[in-house]
């Protein structure tokens, strides 16, 4: 199979798997369309010919793409289907912003803590990369990267701790992004009020081993509502099969060390995660890790309905 690489080599065209051309170029990367609810628990439904993926964590910031940005998230997907990960903060008046820190010195030309701003205060600061490089871009809401979400990426959303639950669902239904937007929990409570909030979101839930599955099976919470995040290091192959047995996609997460041992021994390293049980990497790399994955896209699937040109 042919396919095109462009850009020193980084981005490649999923669309020659997923659309089955075989000698088309400079093609951009095909947006994922879950439209409803019926259509996000039938792609994270667990099949043998399911489509391994990235999810970009914090939005897969590079040099001049800010995390938690939605440059940034326009910079990953042009370049493959992704799942893009962001955080939510919220400020002094209670407006829901992207941002990972506490506080805004890391990643904005403001200091202090994100909940002593206001609004129209964090607005006027301008986002700064993981190389310390000012750019021209601004914090983004909540809101914003909903809409501009629909139709392109699927999302996970990671909730601060200071931020309520209900807002953040009061405005994923709002922006009518239950389909595409999953929401990360950290604990079996968290899930089941988010379970309560909306019964129609799909949930990210640490399932790391068989202990935290049952619990998770005894929470009341059906199945077809969660994505197993298997945790930031490798779960034994026989694992990952009890999940997909019972239909559920599994997130690994290798940002941190395995990023880091991929980046010095070799970007293959994320091919053998996904042949051990992952179907999606949670990456720092997303787009070398995606690149090193496509081989393993099948030729055809029937998620691919789901990618469109």
């Amino acid at each position: 199979m042919n396919l095109n690489f462009t850009k020193n080599g980084l981005l490649f065209s999923f669309a020659l798997l997923f659309l089955g051309c075989q000698s088309v170029t400079q093609l951009s990367s095909p947006t994922i369309e879950i439209s409803d609810v019926q259509a996000a628990q039938d792609f994270y439904s667990w099949t043998e010919d399911r489509i391994p993926m990235v999810s970009a964590h914090r939005g897969g910031p590079y040099p001049g793409f800010p995390e938690n940005s939605i440059e940034a998230f326009e910079n990953v997907s042009k370049q493959t289907p992704a799942v893009i990960e962001f955080d939510v903060a919220i400020s002094k008046d209670s407006v829901l912003v992207l941002m990972h820190d506490n506080t805004l010195d890391r990643t904005t030309t403001g200091s202090g803590k994100v909940i002593d701003h206001t609004y129209a205060e964090l607005k006027e600061l301008f986002l700064v990369d993981n190389q310390g490089t000012t750019t021209s871009f601004r914090i983004p809401t909540l809101a914003e990267a909903l809409r501009w979400s629909k139709g392109k990426v699927l999302l996970t959303v990671d909730v601060k701790r200071e931020v309520p639950f209900e807002m953040v669902v009061e405005e994923i239904e709002k922006q009518q992004s239950v389909p595409y937007a999953a929401v990360i929990t950290y604990s079996i409570e968290d899930a089941k009020k988010v379970y309560q909030l909306n019964p129609d979101l799909m949930l990210s839930v640490t399932i790391r081993n068989e202990e935290e599955l049952e619990r998770f099976e005894d929470s009341g919470i059906p199945l077809k509502n969660a994505i197993a995040f298997t945790g930031t290091s490798e779960r034994p192959k026989a694992f990952n099969q009890l999940l997909h047995d019972k239909g559920i996609f599994t997130i690994l997460g290798v940002l941190g060390n395995l990023d880091k041992s991929a980046a010095s021994r070799g970007d293959q390293l994320y091919v053998g995660f996904v042949q051990n049980g992952a179907d999606i990497l949670a990456t720092d790399r997303p787009l070398e890790a995606a690149k090193a994955i496509q081989e393993l896209v099948p030729e055809t699937s029937s998620k691919s309905k789901y990618f469109k040109k």
